[in-house]
This record gives structure tokens, sequence and C-alpha cells, in this order.
């Protein structure tokens, strides 16, 4: 990353452990600079939700812990704040799954998301903009969540998120079971997000082709490691990542490939 851009988010050696026994994450860092949109890519159970959730502090529900290393926001090492006083400094982590709350309609998702920060007026004003960049909620926003299809709970999902007035936007898996072009609009919408308003953007994914058109950088974590950092440019070149995540058009199981471990040449 260069000196012009400095890091709003410092991942530095972080290693986690579940239950007190399994090691999920072994001394990762990871940079994401201010109004800076990077991508962390890996196969499913590489340590990529886990790594999410160091940051948003979620791990203890998860009998999780940070056991080495620290994560800074801002400058700031912020290992011992509450989940709740993370989002106060500005850290909105996007769950996995849509997690709407089902029995409201989108407005009504929206408002409740706006009492985590502000008052009425950055209320409205934030909701007016979240209509802004997905005009499809304010069509259906007297419609139950539940009913939504999943690109439009994905919206929602985003648009919750948005209503805390984050500095860092954490999205782990948005393309998660979602047709081709709904992926393509959310991440173009996304990628507007980040430049109108330098909105700095995690963004966990198994699809690498999405991701790797939208970030300027990414990471990829293997078994709780990362193995590559690169601009989004040269891992889309890299003929590894070519091999295992771009040629068949989806995230492949590196461990069913017999060849995988003769031919990692991010490690040599």
């Amino acid at each position: 990353m260069s000196d012009a851009a400095p890091s709003l988010l410092s991942i530095n050696n972080v290693e986690v452990i579940y239950d007190h026994v399994s090691l999920a994450i072994k001394g990762v860092s990871i940079e994401v600079p201010r109004g800076g949109m990077v991508g962390l890519l890996g196969a499913n159970g590489a340590g990529k939700s886990t790594l999410l959730k160091s940051v948003s502090g979620l791990l203890k529900t998860e009998r999780g812990e940070v056991t080495r290393g620290e994560v800074r926001f801002d400058g700031r090492n912020i290992d011992a704040l509450t989940p709740q006083e993370r989002v106060e400094l500005g850290i909105v982590h996007v769950l996995e799954g849509r997690r709407v709350f089902e029995h409201l309609t989108p407005d009504e998702n929206l408002v409740a998301a706006s009492a985590v920060r502000g008052g009425r007026a950055d209320m409205l004003r934030n909701r007016e903009r979240v209509y802004g960049y997905f005009p499809r909620l304010h069509e259906r926003r007297t419609a139950q969540a539940g009913y939504l299809s999943g690109g439009e709970q994905q919206m929602l999902a985003i648009g919750r998120a948005l209503m805390t007035q984050p500095r860092l936007l954490m999205l782990d898996e948005p393309s998660l079971g979602l047709a081709p072009f709904l992926v393509a609009e959310i991440f173009e919408i996304i990628r507007r997000i980040n430049r109108e308003e330098q909105l700095s953007v995690l963004l966990v994914e198994q699809n690498a082709i999405a991701a790797l058109e939208v970030v300027s950088h990414g990471y990829l974590i293997e078994n709780g490691r990362i193995v590559m950092h690169d601009s989004s440019e040269a891992m889309k070149k890299n003929p590894d990542i070519q091999e295992f995540y771009l040629g068949g058009g989806a995230a492949r199981d590196f461990h069913g490939i017999k060849h995988y471990r003769r031919r990692k040449r991010w490690l040599t």
C-alpha cells in the first residue's frame, strides 16, 4: 500500500484460537487503507469469516479469541472494545447470509439500524442515501423483508449497515447464492459507495472473479495463513489464481486437486 493512503485498519500478526484449542488464524497481517477497497479471497473454511469477526468483536460469541497480535483501527488498538463500541467507532460487519429482520419492512429495518448511531435527522438523511443507492429497496419499502428476493435482501443488509454511518464496511460473502447479474449489480453499487463516500471496504469472497473486478488489492488466505498479497490486476494474471479460482468461473476446493501442493508458486 502506498504512503499516500495510510491504513484505517491494520491487522498485525493476529492469531485466533477457538475453545482454547483450535488454531483458526495463524499470524495474519492485513492493511485496509483509508478510502480503499480490499478483497480477502479464499476457499470455504480458510479463515475469512473468522478474521472479520476478530475486527468486529464477534469472536467471543463463538468461543473464539485473539491470542496474539493486535487489531488497530485508525491507529487505536481495539482488541479490548466490545462489538457495540467498535460500531460506534465506525466499524460495521455485514454477516454472511443476509440477516435482516424478516418480519419488518425494509423501511422498518433501516430505521431500526439507525438507532445504533445518530438522531432522527441522521436517520432521515441516511435512509434517503440508502434508497438513492438501492432504488429497488425504495420500491419494496412497505413489503415484509422476508418476502424480498435474495438480491433485495442483500441490498437491505448493506443498506442497514450504511445506516450506522460507518467508516469501514466489512462484507462477508455478499455474492452467496445470487445470480451473476445480481452480483455484478451489487458489486457495482459497492464500488460506487466506496468511490463517492471514500468509505473503506473489506470484501470477503469466494467469488474471486467478481471480487477482483472491484477491489484494488487482494489477499489470499489458505488454512488460516495469508499466502498471497498483490494488486487485483497482478492477482488476476497470476497462473495459480487463474487455475484454481478463475479458470472454472468459481472457487474450487484446493485440497481436492492432487497436484496443488506441488504448484504453490506464491510460496516460492
